[in-house]
């Protein structure tokens, strides 16, 4: 019979796998940006969101903070990367009034980890303490950035298209989703659960 352990590693590098997937779907809109040299109507925020998810992620997941998370931490480090590509995509074609905004929020966020880090490594001195802090950030800007791409709803209001929410991206975030909370039950991490739980809610919108 199958441990929890080796389920939960086979199911986690699945996880992995189409979150890499998902990381990657932005691509063909960065191409667009790129051939167009403007990010036309396109937003930053679901790439600023998920910058920060992914930051917060990386430090949940690292031996100080909560042990035997290497599958998180990979995947999240990966994205961090990918992330911050993107975004330098859209500093070099967006115009100063977007590159501004986007700066100070990316700005407020490196100060937000840097707080973070610093207090949970500083004040909470078990695994169970650092966990459970970290793991509640994680949650509520989880939520943000799964809630980010609704930003672009008033866009596919007024024009009646849905040209800037692509159905590529929805359908690879709702299997993500799906091998998250199968990962997150074999293992019952409780914030991967509550995480998962609201990223699949808010596929719900799409």
């Amino acid at each position: 019979m199958i441990s929890a352990d080796a389920a939960s590693n086979v199911v986690g590098i699945i996880g992995n796998v189409i979150s890499f997937g998902l990381f990657l779907s932005p691509v063909p809109t960065f191409y667009r940006i790129c051939k167009a040299k403007d990010v036309e109507e396109f937003k930053a925020d679901p790439y600023l969101a998920t910058l920060l998810n992914c930051m917060l992620w990386v430090f949940y997941g690292i031996p100080v903070v909560h042990p035997n998370s290497i599958l998180v931490v990979t995947i999240n480090g990966i994205g961090l990367v990918i992330e911050a590509a993107y975004l330098t995509i859209f500093f070099i074609y967006c115009d100063n009034k977007k590159r501004k905004r986007a700066l100070a929020v990316l700005a407020v966020e490196i100060v937000f980890m840097v707080i973070v880090v610093v207090s949970v490594l500083l004040a909470a001195h078990t695994h169970e303490k650092r966990s459970m802090i970290v793991g509640i950030l994680c949650v509520i800007f989880g939520a943000m950035m799964y809630a980010s791409p609704l930003t672009v709803m008033g866009n596919v209001i007024k024009t009646k298209s849905v040209e800037y929410m692509p159905f590529f991206l929805s359908l690879v975030s709702f299997l993500n989703g799906v091998c998250w909370t199968a990962y997150a039950l074999i293992r019952f991490d409780l914030y991967v659960t509550v995480s998962t739980f609201q990223y699949m809610s808010s596929m719900n919108y799409f």
